[in-house]
């Protein structure tokens, strides 16, 4: 989420504004300390202009990258 962020120009107050959360929520989700419900990760998806669906593939490669570091 946070390169999505950056990449759009947004910080994370300008994302928590769009998506209507605090901005300790958007820290705390990007360093890993809060995981977003389903619902919640529609509303940043809106927030990025992303289709859900994008932001999930987008996960999922990141995830298999660290599945092939850890069996290295």
């Amino acid at each position: 989420m946070k390169a999505l962020r950056i990449k759009q120009g947004l910080s994370q107050e300008d994302l928590a504004g769009l998506c209507q959360v605090d901005r300790s929520y958007i820290s705390m989700i990007e360093v890993g300390r809060n995981e977003p419900s389903a619902s919640k990760i529609f509303e940043l998806c809106e927030g990025l202009k992303i289709k859900p669906s994008d932001f999930f593939r987008l996960l999922e490669a990141e995830y298999e990258n660290l599945k092939k570091n850890e069996s290295k």
